[in-house]
């Protein structure tokens, strides 16, 4: 007996170590130590917690701690991520938004279970609930004024190209009547107060607004979610016909490079520092008084470093506003310099790597033409 486990451990040790298990097979995250016994993927502690929610589909083991009989472990060597995902994730539309390890519980458990519980892509030209063009049914909407969120039926049309919320049911006009090709949605359950809750944010007369919404269920969201992504591709097919698939892709929905509290003081430099939450969208810096404002407060845009943009730690000696957090930066631009402070020093390191990130890309000629959307006070 311990001559076979001796030998079970070793075989199972050397599927470990394949290059294509290296990572989970559902998250990507480095370096999985847990596995599915009737799957053969590889997976990280966090997505074998999503695989023991779906029992009748995967049963999960650790690889350190648990036992594996020779029958599992040449299965795990018969299949292992490459093999699986062959037969799992073979006709993903190039539009489906794949998440990472660091997207949030509701986006890797949809996909977790769209893959193996839904079977969602192993037949190509499979009809999905994210994929006909058109989507209709009820979010939860937080109001605009009060914080309150009621059910408001929405309206998503790739043949009209837009998005549309309803305030009554029956209501033959929108409330609002959106152009997709201006729309970005990201999920946010920590700020939104829901493990659910999915920002919607558009460009209105040169404004970004946000909408903040949710579902009861999680499927339902990120199908919203996909839809969405789904008629912006299309859309963007058809408005840019020589761009590749994988240009269109890029310019789909996006999560936000950082978000957070800073404090800023105003252009003249002497006023007191106050605390605010920023969100940096790319080139757009956009500040709130509250993270679920409606309508940001002002907005800077954030250029490259050959058109005179950078980023400094510290605030220039002699700064007169007061202000209560002590680690400062300065963001350059051609007309002024922007003084923030933050809490923490990670939080100023974290603001200024990401500041940086952006700084160091070349702007486009579209960019170029925004750059006039430097209005925060």
């Amino acid at each position: 007996m311990a001559g076979s486990n001796e030998r079970s451990v070793k075989a199972l040790k050397e599927v470990w170590r394949r290059a294509e298990n290296s990572l989970c097979a559902d998250c990507g995250k480095p370096d999985p130590d847990w596995a599915s016994s009737t799957l053969g993927v590889f997976i990280c502690l966090s997505c074998s917690g999503i695989h023991r929610n779906i029992p009748s589909i995967s049963k999960v083991k650790s690889l350190k701690m648990d036992h594996w009989d020779d029958a599992q472990v040449q299965f795990l060597a018969k299949h292992g991520n490459a093999v699986t995902k062959a037969t799992y994730e073979a006709h993903i539309p190039i539009y489906y938004y794949q998440p990472t390890y660091n997207d949030c519980q509701v986006l890797r458990e949809q996909w977790i279970r769209a893959k193996y519980e839904r079977k969602e892509f192993t037949k190509p030209g499979k009809q999905l609930p994210y994929s006909d063009g058109v989507k209709e049914g009820i979010l939860w909407k937080r109001g605009r004024d009060n914080g309150q969120f009621l059910p408001r039926k929405f309206l998503l049309s790739e043949r009209e190209g837009c998005l549309k919320y309803f305030t009554k049911q029956d209501a033959k006009e929108p409330k609002i009547n959106v152009k997709i090709d201006v729309i970005n949605a990201t999920f946010q359950p920590v700020k939104i107060g829901n493990p659910n809750g999915l920002q919607i944010t558009y460009l209105k007369d040169n404004k970004t607004r946000n909408i903040f919404v949710y579902h009861e269920s999680g499927k339902e969201v990120v199908d919203w979610f996909n839809a969405i992504r789904s008629v912006q591709f299309h859309y963007l097919k058809v408005a840019f016909p020589i761009a590749s698939d994988n240009e269109i892709k890029n310019r789909l929905t996006r999560n936000f490079l950082k978000e957070g509290y800073m404090e800023k003081t105003g252009p003249k430099q002497r006023e007191a520092f106050k605390k605010r939450w920023f969100t940096l969208d790319h080139r757009r810096l956009m500040y709130f008084k509250d993270p679920l404002d409606a309508f940001a407060k002002g907005e800077v845009f954030v250029g490259s470093r050959e058109n005179g943009y950078s980023v400094q730690k510290g605030l220039p000696s002699g700064t007169q506003g007061n202000f209560s957090w002590h680690y400062g930066l300065t963001i350059v631009t051609p007309d002024r310099e922007y003084l923030f402070t933050c809490e923490s020093e990670t939080d100023q390191l974290d603001w200024i790597t990401a500041f940086t990130s952006v700084i160091n890309q070349a702007m486009t000629p579209q960019e170029y033409a925004s750059k006039y959307l430097d209005v925060v006070s």
